[in-house]
């Protein structure tokens, strides 16, 4: 049985104040048929990703939510894994399509954070970290900062490095008219910006965000019946997991679950990473993406950060680019419509509909998408 996406679409990323989940969820849902030309009378699932309706809005029953806030009476299920969770109600809308159960199923990722205070955030999202953690006080850009420092020591990555991904991301996202921050930005802003956890700085840091993204996928003989033009398949739809702290991990400069998922993943879709063209990977701070670089066997462990520094992975310059939609950066990262916004963007590059930030010839696309601080990874491997 095969699986591809044949629509998918987001709302705009960021403080949207005015906007309810429902409404975004409409939006999105509603623009993923109009360009598809499908009714949602034909979807017979719904997969929603998200983690934070319960800790923040007190609404975790949000599988009979959205189908009753879309008006659409069929099996619905929340998937939640942290950040991860966009893919991972991917993955299980995928293999719900693989199994036969299912020939139309709709993957919606939402969030809504920026309606609470800062603190009422960061302590719901260490409901991702382990409890040691918590009891320490530790937030996840103290983690992350921490991967930073050992990574930097071990390899001799610089800031101005891990800067660059910022700045890499940032001009991507100007090219973006959903992204959050459609600015760019220089090293020198980076290195300027507020210290948030040393060595990470503000413009290290991806923001609190709003959003909602959604993709349809369907069965070969649906999209045969239907006459979809240029479905985009799934190749692969991996997942793993390692411990929730740092403290349980082998190695720190390694988020061994990416590694694992992605050999899992190139395996199966019959591909090797020098024949992937485009890919979203989960850049939650700048050393993460320098991380996914090197576990998804892009580059040799230590190379990755002088790599994106000269430019390789920038638009126009070189076979692989990443983050064409501006990464969790500066697209925005509303938790729980990451991963599915990242399939999106995938998406329409093989498509070749991104627009202004199309990659030429795109055939082989990959999103990474990470929970916590690396206990959960999923990987997606798609082609046209």
């Amino acid at each position: 049985m095969k699986a591809a996406v044949i629509a998918g679409a987001t709302t705009d990323f960021g403080e949207l104040w005015e906007r309810s989940p429902k409404s975004l969820a409409r939006e999105a849902l509603g623009e993923a048929l109009k360009e598809s030309n499908l009714k949602k009378e034909e979807i017979e699932a719904i997969f929603v990703g998200n983690m934070l309706s319960g800790m923040l809005g007190g609404q975790e029953h949000l599988g009979a939510f959205f189908a009753e806030a879309l008006d659409i009476s069929v099996p619905a299920f929340k998937i939640e894994g942290a950040c991860a969770s966009g893919g991972l109600a991917f993955h299980a809308g995928v293999n719900g399509i693989w199994s036969g159960q299912y020939k139309a199923v709709l993957v919606l990722g939402v969030e809504k954070m920026t309606d609470f205070k800062p603190e009422e955030i960061a302590t719901a999202l260490m409901g991702a970290g382990s409890e040691e953690e918590r009891v320490a006080g530790a937030t996840f850009p103290g983690l992350y900062a921490l991967i930073a420092s050992v990574h930097m020591q071990k390899y001799g990555t610089t800031e101005e490095e891990m800067a660059s991904v910022a700045v890499k991301n940032h001009y991507h996202a100007s090219l973006n008219g959903h992204a959050q921050f459609r600015n760019e930005i220089t090293v020198d802003q980076v290195l300027g910006s507020p210290k948030i956890a040393d060595p990470l700085k503000l413009l290290d840091c991806s923001p609190v965000s709003d959003g909602a993204a959604a993709v349809i996928l369907g069965s070969e003989e649906f999209i045969k019946n239907k006459k979809i033009i240029k479905p985009v398949w799934v190749k692969a739809s991996e997942v793993d997991t390692d411990s929730l702290g740092l403290s349980g991990r082998k190695e720190l400069t390694t988020l061994d679950a990416t590694v694992k998922a992605a050999k899992k993943a190139y395996q199966k879709a019959g591909v090797k990473p020098s024949e992937i063209d485009i890919a979203e990977v989960h850049d939650c701070f700048t050393i993460a993406e320098i991380l996914a670089m090197e576990d998804l066997g892009f580059y040799e462990k230590g190379k990755a950060g002088k790599a994106i520094y000269k430019g390789e992975t920038r638009l126009g310059n070189g076979k692989l680019v990443v983050n064409t939609s501006g990464g969790l950066k500066a697209c925005g990262h509303p938790v729980g419509a990451t991963g599915v916004k990242q399939v999106v963007e995938v998406f329409k590059q093989l498509q070749g509909k991104a627009g202004r930030k199309q990659v030429e010839k795109a055939k082989v696309g990959l999103t990474q998408n990470i929970g916590g601080s690396g206990a959960t990874a999923v990987i997606n491997i798609f082609s046209v």
